[in-house]
């Protein structure tokens, strides 16, 4: 970190010397798309983007990760009707597409601070019979009070089709600006039905869960979530994934994995840049 430093606003910058902060793919989008889709987020907390992965990419995925549903959720939060893959990252590239296409990260670029860090990457498969998740939000576990801008925000791929009987995600409207307001037996929960290949990018205030599966097929569902630079992830990836995964996925996913520095020296290894780290395991 050479960059001179004469007043403590000099701090906010990018200190960086050899590695400087990357500019995120969301930059290559149309910026009347992203606006677009901002406004439905900032109104109505969520928006559905339709038709974005293709038929083969959906193929790659379930032929990637069918073999490795083996699991079924420990609680009534993870469902026991539920098969989750955890550390993603480390078992197939087919799902690094979707933790960071340029339409999402368009939006992160706007709703969150820069070198914004991937909180959890995970496969989610709800069973025929599963039961209605308990509705919570993605930041609730950060003890700040509400209402407030969030902290965070997901996006919930369809690997199948939504529909509103198979366990589609369901939202309940306008909870994004609650403050300590709790869901109750009666608050409308939304089903959001999407053709497969769609997501669903929400804000991390916004009250939802997966919806019970009443029909006769698996549900599968990619969830990507990410949070400010100044957060603890959900996911330690620093320590999950290895430095070759880390120099093998992409630019966009190997910031948000944390190999980047937030302003000044948030991230920093012994006083370095961590993606130093990827050069002394070379």
């Amino acid at each position: 970190m050479s960059a001179e430093v004469s007043s403590v606003t000099d701090l906010a910058g990018d200190l960086a010397g050899k590695y400087r902060r990357t500019e995120s793919s969301g930059s290559t989008v149309d910026p009347a798309v992203v606006e677009a889709d901002l406004v439905a987020v900032l109104r109505d907390g969520y928006v559905i983007l339709p038709d974005l992965l293709t038929d083969d990419e959906l193929k790659a995925i379930h032929d990637d990760v069918d073999s490795l549903l083996n699991l079924k959720g420990r609680n009534n939060f993870e469902g026991h009707a539920t098969q989750r893959i955890y550390s993603v990252l480390n078992k197939t590239r087919s799902c690094d597409r979707l933790a960071a296409h340029p339409r999402v990260l368009a939006l992160l670029d706007r709703l969150l601070m820069p070198n914004y860090l991937l909180s959890m990457l995970q496969v989610i498969n709800i069973l025929p019979g599963e039961a209605a998740q308990m509705l919570h939000t993605d930041d609730g576990f950060y003890p700040l009070p509400r209402p407030r801008k969030a902290l965070s925000a997901a996006t919930i791929w369809a690997i199948d089709e939504f529909t509103d009987s198979n366990g589609a995600t369901e939202i309940v409207p306008g909870s994004q600006e609650w403050g300590s307001q709790l869901p109750q037996p009666d608050s409308e929960r939304r089903p959001v039905v999407m053709s497969a290949g769609s997501c669903v990018f929400f804000l991390g205030t916004l009250w939802h869960g997966g919806g019970p599966n009443r029909s006769t097929a698996p549900r599968m569902a990619v969830t990507a979530q990410y949070c400010e630079p100044w957060l603890r992830p959900q996911e330690a990836f620093t320590l999950s994934t290895p430095h070759h995964i880390a120099r093998t996925v992409d630019e966009d996913i190997r910031r948000m994995l944390g190999y980047s520095i937030h302003p000044p020296f948030i991230g920093q290894v012994d006083g370095m840049h961590p993606k130093r780290l990827l050069e002394a395991s070379e």
